[in-house]
């Protein structure tokens, strides 16, 4: 009979383990991640009365590569397009909170008189909101196409990249024990720079490859290839200093940006759930019940500055990023969380051993009780806000109402930032060319890498200094931004030459002939150089851009992008709207709304034509938004009810990628037929970044549009 080995018994106990509370967890509508870290503690040596773990040091091999799975996993939902869509309110708010929650986690870490670097890791772990436990939630109770939901997953979409930045900091802090300013900003600025230029060279290569092997791959080459490309990024990552977590991370981000990466998400799925599952058992192995005891003071204190913390930045934050109240409100009230992040900041610090034992027991902890009170509160989202709108004071809300009533985006901005991004990005590029050629040359061979160099960032050089925004200059911030522009594109290019050419030539030589002989060529070869750096560009853009016509949705973009969601009222007897048709009514027409469904006892209207009545005590769902819906319901003095019928959880929004296969391409919205294929409306058309909400009936549907329909799943499933 053969021997198995120690590993193969502990990884079928811990997959057993994690099988049975998983599938007991589901059943009481908790979470899984939870249920795992439960599994993990009942297969720990704490349990005595149960068969436990063995060999842990390769159950930490295992976890680690979990986490690269997990960080692998989220950079193919992350996507740089959508950080640039979520725009400034949902980064500053991001911004705030983290740093936030960093300075309230090391200010009460010292308090209870920790170290200082378990205070910044604490603060690290308290600042990253769940991903996972917030999505379950929206979709458990119905949130989708509420107002503030696209806010909330903006600020996550910048959490997770200040989550992946936190990490190398940490790491970087914990290397040194101390806060050294210059190599914090050094080790900033590095990873600036190894972001941007592995994204960069990534999305300019990638994209291309994966269309090469599409034609020549099946599933199995695919997921292969995938995870090649992933272990490599870890690997590039780990020669320049970082964690294998950020290489992860940036592959999957960069792949992201592919024709293939809906595929790759769900080839790489078992596999991050296997292996997540054994990361997040780890985590349950590390519990000590004793530990838990001891510092149960500090878990509460600490979960109610979560909570409370989490609040007040992400409020002040949309505050201050020009969102509504209520939505600020909403969005702090929905965050007020930790989750899976927190788990890899805290196992992080026991890898490295500059943490003490008992910070992770807090953060199970802390993630344990917030877990739980997370879906009230979302649930009760509406209520609480309006109750704490009555304590905000007066002049907030009118302050409020006044800046939406400015108009804050001005042309020479816009045109001054994007010329900025511009010239960093070719900076960047050409200080990734010489750091390359330069770990190639070394010694008598140094001037060939010099020439080299040049000849390959001549281009970037071009776009740099010739290449010029439009715009004009007519106006005193036109000519302040024009100038100081032309300022920073000369500093850029003589602080670049300074440093290629002191790397590579005698100084007394370097500056003068390096400038002299680069500035004589990028004259006389300017249209040459042109040509190159604009197809250059044209490749980069196209492979930037080439997953945006996808007809598969990700989880974050099955909400819709308007400011409108579904509202479900109850008809008083005693409303002036009773016993009228919806032609009478006229609600689309004055209000802006859609009636998309009425439920009259057992009779479930969905859709209902313009000689539909409304009678008393119908239940009726109305599309809008938060403003309109709120003017409505306060004119006809309706009380806003949540309606937990069975009928209204098979109705839902939908998001419907028009191509020119489609029977109803080029045909009106009434000819199209899908109000009787769907049993459902036409809440909303997009069409090149113009959103119609609410289109009339003759609007003519054209190949690109995206639909948002309001109909039956099943109906939808077959439909779309």
């Amino acid at each position: 009979m053969g021997h198995l080995p120690a590993f193969i018994l502990d990884l079928g106990l811990i997959l057993m383990a994690a099988g049975l509370v998983t599938v007991l967890f589901r059943k009481i509508g908790q979470p899984v991640v939870l249920g795992y870290i439960i599994a993990g503690f009942l297969v720990s040596s704490h349990v005595w009365f149960l068969p436990s773990v063995s060999d842990m040091p390769n159950v930490h091999v295992w976890a680690e590569i979990g986490v690269i799975f997990l960080l692998f996993a989220l950079g193919l939902e992350f996507s740089f397009k959508k950080l640039l869509r979520v725009g400034g309110p949902a980064t500053l708010t991001a911004l705030i909170e983290v740093f936030g929650m960093v300075a309230l986690g090391n200010l009460f870490g010292r308090l209870f008189g920790w170290s200082l670097i378990d205070s910044l890791f604490l603060g690290g772990i308290l600042a990253i909101s769940s991903t996972t436990i917030i999505i379950r939630t929206f979709s458990e109770t119905g949130m989708k196409g509420r107002g503030f939901v696209d806010f909330v997953f903006g600020i996550l979409i910048v959490e997770d990249l200040v989550a992946v930045l936190l990490l190398v900091l940490l790491s970087t802090v914990a290397a040194t024990y101390a806060i050294n300013g210059s190599d914090l900003l050094n080790a900033t600025l590095k990873l600036t720079f190894f972001v941007i230029f592995c994204f960069v060279a990534g999305i300019f290569i990638i994209p291309t490859l994966i269309k090469f092997l599409r034609k020549h791959t099946n599933d199995e080459m695919l997921l292969i290839t995938s995870l090649a490309l992933c272990f490599a990024m870890v690997k590039i990552s780990t020669l320049a200093g970082f964690s294998p977590a950020l290489g992860a991370f940036m592959m999957g981000s960069i792949l992201a940006e592919t024709s293939e990466v809906r595929k790759i998400e769900h080839l790489i799925k078992p596999v991050r759930d296997l292996f997540g599952a054994i990361f997040f058992v780890s985590v349950g192995m590390l519990i000590d019940p004793k530990m838990l005891m001891e510092y149960k003071g500090p878990i509460l204190i600490l979960t109610l500055i979560t909570v409370v913390g989490k609040f007040i930045t992400i409020a002040v934050g949309g505050l201050l990023g020009r969102r509504s109240l209520r939505h600020s409100l909403q969005a702090g009230l929905s965050l007020a969380q930790i989750g899976e992040f927190s788990f890899i900041i805290a196992s992080l610090g026991l890898q490295l051993k500059v943490t003490s034992a008992f910070l992770y027991p807090i953060a199970v902890g802390i993630s344990v009780i917030t877990t739980f009170t997370t879906p009230y509160m979302i649930k009760n989202v509406d209520a609480i806000s309006l109750w704490m709108e009555k304590f905000i004071p007066h002049k907030v809300q009118k302050k409020e109402k006044q800046e939406k009533k400015k108009n804050f985006s001005k042309k020479w901005h816009k045109n001054f930032l994007t010329s900025l991004i511009h010239i960093l990005l070719n900076a960047v590029i050409i200080y990734g060319i010489f750091y390359f050629v330069d770990s190639l040359f070394s010694g008598d061979s140094k001037r060939l890498g010099f020439i080299l160099t040049i000849i390959l960032s001549t281009p970037f050089f071009w776009a740099i200094l010739m290449k010029k925004r439009e715009g004009n200059t007519y106006s005193k911030e036109e000519r302040l931004s024009f100038i100081s522009l032309e300022v920073v594109r000369v500093m850029v290019v003589w602080g670049l030459f300074r440093l290629i050419a002191f790397r590579h030539l005698p100084p007394r030589l370097a500056t003068s002939i390096a400038l002299f002989t680069t500035l004589a060529v990028l004259l006389l070869l300017s249209p040459m150089l042109k040509k190159i750096y604009l197809a250059f560009e044209k490749h980069f853009i196209k492979n930037f851009f080439e997953s945006e016509t996808l007809e598969k949705e990700s989880s974050h973009r099955d909400l819709a992008p308007w400011d409108a969601h579904i509202k479900n009222v109850i008809i008083p007897p005693e409303a002036e709207i009773a016993g009228k048709t919806l032609h009478e009514l006229k609600i689309r027409e004055t209000y802006g709304l859609s009636v998309a469904l009425i439920e009259r006892g057992e009779l479930i209207i969905t859709a209902p034509g313009r000689e539909e009545k409304l009678f008393p005590n119908d239940r009726v769902s109305i599309i809008g938004s938060d403003d309109k819906l709120d003017r409505f319901c306060d004119l006809l003095k309706i009380k806003k009810q949540v309606l937990t019928n069975a009928a209204y959880k098979s109705f839902a929004l939908h998001r419907v990628f028009v191509t020119e296969k489609m029977s109803f391409v080029y045909k009106t919205i009434r000819r199209s037929k899908i109000r009787e294929k769907t049993q459902g409306l036409v809440a909303g058309v997009e069409r090149h970044g113009e959103r119609i909400l609410n289109p009339d009936s003759n609007l003519m549907i054209l190949p690109g549009d995206i639909l948002w329909i309001v109909g039956d799943n099943d109906k939808m499933k077959n439909f779309s």
